[in-house]
């Protein structure tokens, strides 16, 4: 907040006229006004005075405040963008800088500062742009050094764009350290940097992790929503998630299991003989292959552990243990293709 609207601000609040602070101050009603409209600034012998007559301390006055409120940002953010828009780019590019020397410690309106002049100088084709970049790249590095990792986050990521357009990608690569190992940005990122740098193995591979990580996030997230359908008593809700759920592992090339063991649930929930026995059939029958998806193309850079024999094998006895649970699958008691799929127990 500029020193004219804390003026302003803190007058108002003791209810207090223009005239009665300049009478106290020993200066004109028109100096006052001219302070908070910012056409001009206290004295330097007034400020301790101002602040006392005030209430507030130097550091209130001054704005010298650790950050601003996000109101604020935003607002001085709505501001240059509509400056940009009305005056030439080196007349606010020295607005913005003022702005930063007022508030050197808000790391969040500097980056946003600087993201906006770095975005406007590329798009509007600004004349002799480069030589506003030195600038704007120490505003990104500053940000860096916020104690708010989002803010953090966000100057690493711009000095990664910034970087990768001028195709130094090593420097690029460095701000990827400021990005969290859970993040996937940081893997998507960093598999951008191998295949710039030639090194399409690794790149394959980032991209791969990336895709088989993300069936399993996207699995789980339907699988939770169905089983809130279900609470819900949702049927039609619930079918359309498992549909979703089959479609999702065959795009994926999960393989069979995968695509048909998700419909099991709710067929019981619906006592559904006909499709039990079908969908228990197609899962013992593709048990074999439930690792089918490590030989898939789409994952062909990655290293899963081998599946032995013993494990398959304790796999198919469970499948078939649970199979054979009276309570769950009572329905099925009078079907003999179940009691034949039980015997194999």
């Amino acid at each position: 907040m500029e020193i004219g609207r804390v003026i302003r601000e803190y007058r108002k609040k003791k209810n207090m006229t223009q005239e009665e602070m300049a009478n106290r101050l020993g200066v004109t009603g028109p100096a006052v006004n001219k302070w908070e409209k910012g056409n001009s600034q206290p004295d330097i012998m007034l400020l301790a005075p101002l602040a006392r007559l005030l209430d507030i301390s130097l550091d209130t006055l001054l704005s010298f405040e650790k950050d601003l409120s996000l109101e604020e940002i935003n607002s001085i953010v709505y501001e240059i963008n509509k400056k940009l828009g009305e005056e030439s780019y080196e007349e606010v590019f020295q607005w913005a800088m003022k702005k930063i020397e007022q508030y050197p410690n808000c790391k969040q309106l500097i980056w946003q500062l600087a993201l906006v002049l770095d975005a406007w100088r590329l798009r509007k084709e600004v004349p002799d742009a480069e030589d506003y970049e030195a600038y704007i790249i120490s505003c990104y590095e500053r940000a860096l050094e916020s104690q708010d990792e989002n803010i953090r986050n966000r100057a690493a990521d711009s000095l990664f764009g910034l970087y990768s357009r001028k195709e130094d990608y090593e420097k690029a690569e460095k701000y990827l350290t400021y990005f969290s190992n859970e993040n996937p940005e940081k893997k998507r990122k960093q598999a951008f940097i191998y295949s710039k740098t030639n090194r399409i193995h690794e790149a394959y591979k980032a991209y791969e992790e990336l895709l088989f990580s993300g069936y399993n996030m996207m699995s789980m997230v339907l699988q939770n929503i169905y089983i809130l359908a279900m609470e819900d008593k949702d049927r039609e809700k619930a079918h359309k998630l498992v549909d979703k759920q089959s479609n999702l592992a065959h795009i994926f090339e999960m393989g069979e299991y995968h695509e048909v063991s998700w419909r099991l649930d709710l067929l019981a929930a619906e006592k559904d003989v006909e499709g039990t026995i079908e969908t228990m059939e197609k899962m013992f029958g593709s048990v074999d292959k439930i690792s089918d998806f490590t030989k898939s193309s789409l994952y062909q850079h990655m290293t899963f552990k081998k599946l032995d024999e013993k494990f398959i094998e304790n796999l198919r006895k469970s499948i078939l243990s649970s199979f054979s649970d009276q309570e769950t699958f009572s329905y099925m008691q009078n079907n003999e293709s179940w009691k034949e799929l039980r015997k194999r127990i």
